[in-house]
């Protein structure tokens, strides 16, 4: 990728814009915040057709430019998918208010008492390629957890996120959120410009391919909250109901193969491995699946050798590694060693053997007995996700409004000063009071 240039003046005074609106955005009431989510909502829906169109110039360009599958996927924004969005508008202007949470209350000493409360970030600077969706997910929750944004979309999604853009900037429009809050950028000299804006943005968040977050987290002083892989892995116990367990493989890897949640290598213990591969390899040639093997697994009928690097690689398509293992402990090791801390799972009976595995395994996401694909902040009834960390730093997983906000301590005092419980003449008391 091209060096990181320097802001231009014309960027800096956007960037300025968007901070100056957010500090108004952050002192908004939770009626005011939640009015304005609700009017992007019914924008968006009043401007259906022009996005879908938008987005149909997009998916033609695409395919003029053979763009790969997986960007095709994420790119492509039908009807049904567009108010499945919209609705997850309504959802995050139905939550809690995240902002005035009071966390901390303690009198330190007779008539000073410390508060932890809440607070918004101040400014996310999000870059993502292609879903357009996105737009709506991000801007949802800056607005609802008091946070202005400067949004990146990919150029194969340009005309897509600024009708979409100017869908929520017109619902905003009339309520009590400055629309100034949200900016799109639109060229490559700004996104990259983007990374040397600490001081205006506080949090960038990239959704995109490894090569991307990779650049963006070595190439910025700002925080950096995302994931660069997405090597999520199935484990079939010993002790699995196999026919269960096949349906969760299959979904896994096929309801939506471009997302990061989906697995990319299938872990089999050595006793159930003929017996899953029986009916497996038939079912995942039939959903269109290529299955790459290790040795033992080729053996059994997997029609593909795996090489080194496939226990390394996020396909982001119909490609699936498998590899049999001796045992429950083979299997945390082989997570170990390529996980990428995103998703993985196990299918077993045993309890022991799942307590061990939810124990062990260090990813943001460890399920039993079910499939990867409900590593997703709509699912986790976050309403809308920014983005999936693996970070072992909180927020971890998919980040919702929880994770876009701080905390801020206030101490309310009647003249105390240090020097009085220095020399002993006073003394703190730490007691907690009701939150």
């Amino acid at each position: 990728m091209a060096a990181v240039p320097d802001p231009s003046p014309e960027l800096l005074q956007r960037a300025a814009a968007v901070r100056r609106a957010a500090m108004d955005l952050g002192q908004r009431s939770d009626a005011e915040r939640r009015h304005a989510l609700e009017a992007m909502a019914e924008a968006l829906a009043a401007d259906a057709e022009a996005i879908l169109a938008a987005n149909a110039a997009d998916l033609q360009a695409a395919a003029d430019e053979g763009l790969a599958p997986a960007l095709v996927a994420r790119l492509k924004l039908d009807a049904a998918k567009l108010s499945g969005a919209i609705e997850g508008v309504r959802q995050v202007a139905a939550l809690p208010d995240p902002l005035g949470r009071r966390q901390l209350h303690t009198e330190l000493d007779s008539g000073l008492v410390l508060e932890r409360m809440s607070v918004p970030l101040g400014v996310l600077g999000v870059i993502f390629e292609a879903r357009p969706d996105a737009v709506m997910q991000i801007a949802s929750l800056a607005i609802r957890s008091g946070n202005g944004a400067l949004l990146k979309g990919g150029r194969e999604a340009s005309r897509s996120c600024a009708a979409i853009l100017n869908a929520l900037k017109r619902g905003l429009e009339g309520t009590a959120v400055d629309p100034s809050c949200l900016e799109l950028l639109t060229s490559r000299q700004e996104s990259l410009a983007l990374l040397k804006l600490d001081g205006l943005v506080d949090l960038i968040i990239p959704r995109g391919s490894n090569a991307l977050v990779r650049f963006i987290q070595d190439n910025t002083r700002i925080p950096v909250l995302g994931h660069a892989d997405g090597i999520c892995h199935l484990y079939v116990d010993a002790a699995a109901d196999l026919p269960q367990a096949l349906r969760i493989a299959i979904d896994s890897k096929t309801q939506y193969p471009a997302a990061c949640n989906a697995i990319e290598t299938l872990l089999l213990h050595r006793s159930i491995a003929p017996a899953f591969l029986r009916e497996a390899i038939a079912a995942f040639a039939a959903a269109g699946v290529e299955l790459r093997g290790d040795a033992e697994a080729c053996a059994l009928g997997v029609p593909h050798p795996a090489a080194e690097e496939d226990w390394s690689t996020e396909y982001s398509d119909l490609i699936l590694s498998v590899k049999v293992v001796d045992d429950l402990e083979a299997a945390l090791a082989h997570i170990g060693r390529y996980g990428s801390r995103h998703t993985d799972a196990i299918c077993t009976t045993d309890e022991q053997a799942a307590e061990r595995f939810l124990a062990a395994v260090d990813s943001a996401g460890v399920y039993l007995n079910c499939s990867t694909r409900f590593a997703d902040g709509f699912r986790y009834g976050f309403g809308a996700e920014v983005g999936i960390s693996t970070q072992t730093l909180p927020p971890r997983g998919p980040v919702g409004l929880e994770g876009l906000v701080t905390y801020r301590y206030r101490l309310r005092g009647e003249g105390h000063i240090a020097a009085d419980y220095a020399s002993g003449e006073r003394r703190f008391t730490h007691r907690a009071l009701p939150l």
